[in-house]
């Protein structure tokens, strides 16, 4: 994988910023606001913690811009400042979940659009682009990093997901090379047991074309109430989350319970979706026409696991997050 680089340590931009230019700072660190958001995002599980860890980030590196001392790339700084700001912020909360069986376990756990995915490394020959791929931005994969204490789940994103160097990521964190080297071993022996086998080797992959038609096939029931369809198109096993809410439903059966009351004669309203895409997923914003209203309203955002043509998990969030995806409040 790729080291960390970034702008060349002669950039007068650098050094403007570091001299205590505020302009000079703010197109600096503009130009890594969308990646260091999305680290944080990866050690947070939270969109909007990760807003203000980015926050904290600048203001730390511009309070200890004197600190800078050229002897590492600006870029790599940055970085370094805002694993820190997570990790301060993860010994104060001191929330982990334990082994957790479903994401109902994680309940601050948010989705993260995928165009700002894209934004954050719009090419890939650049360095970031690395930190963006599927497998290490998928649901599956954050809520196995929520299980690592805070200190082993950084190493491994350092590591596993930016590419860093023993020497970098021990620089870092504050640490030996041999101890990140240690928490780096126990963090991967713990996301192997957590992880799905098929995501064992964290490679990363594009959205598939089954993965859109069974898109389009689940917009299509939801939007006609038709609940066979929507049976159709899931798995035997399939679960189904709604965090930050603590329900957790597994089987046909009891999925088949939720639709009768999506879609059953006593329905709240009718349904209207709107294709989406988050974590690299496939997802699907909702909204919802109650009786005597002439509006559908902005209701949840369904992300959906596929595999083989059947949907193995929808986890369910809020509307919180509408605005970043692009998103309306009525469609």
């Amino acid at each position: 994988m790729p080291n960390a680089v970034g702008e060349a340590e002669t950039d007068p931009l650098v050094s403007a910023a570091i001299a205590g230019d505020e302009r000079a700072f703010a197109v600096l660190t503009e130009r890594h606001r969308r990646e260091l958001h999305v680290h944080c995002y990866r050690m947070l599980a939270s969109f909007d913690e990760a807003e203000d860890a980015v926050q904290e980030t600048f203001l730390r590196a511009w309070r200890g811009r004197d600190g800078f001392g050229g002897g590492a790339l600006f870029r790599a700084w940055l970085y370094r400042i805002a694993t820190n700001v997570c990790l301060d912020e993860l010994r104060r909360g001191s929330r982990k979940p334990a082994s957790p069986q479903s994401f109902a376990e994680v309940p601050w756990m948010q989705p993260y659009p995928d165009g700002l995915l894209d934004a954050a490394a719009p090419d890939a020959d650049r360095p970031e682009a690395v930190a963006v791929q599927r497998e290490t931005i998928e649901l599956a994969f954050l809520a196995a990093l929520q299980t690592l204490p805070p200190r082993q789940r950084a190493a491994l994103i350092a590591r596993d997901v930016l590419g860093w160097p023993a020497a970098q990521t021990a620089s870092a964190l504050g640490t030996s090379v041999a101890a990140a080297n240690s928490a780096l071993q126990r963090a991967r022996a713990t996301m192997q047991r957590h992880l799905p086998a098929r995501r064992s080797e964290w490679t990363s992959g594009e959205a598939s074309a089954e993965e859109r038609q069974v898109l389009e096939r689940f917009i299509d029931a939801h939007e006609r109430c038709d609940m066979a369809a929507a049976l159709a198109i899931a798995a035997e096993d399939i679960r189904v989350t709604m965090p930050p809410l603590p329900a957790c439903h597994d089987g046909r059966d009891e999925i088949a319970a939720l639709l009768e009351r999506a879609f059953g004669e006593d329905r709240e309203g009718d349904w209207r979706l709107l294709p989406a895409w988050a974590n690299r997923m496939p997802a699907a914003a909702s909204y919802l026409r109650r009786p005597g209203d002439s509006v559908f309203r902005a209701f949840k955002l369904d992300v959906l696991r596929v595999e083989n043509g059947r949907i193995v998990e929808i986890t369910t969030f809020g509307t919180a997050l509408f605005p970043a995806f692009g998103l309306p409040a009525t469609p």
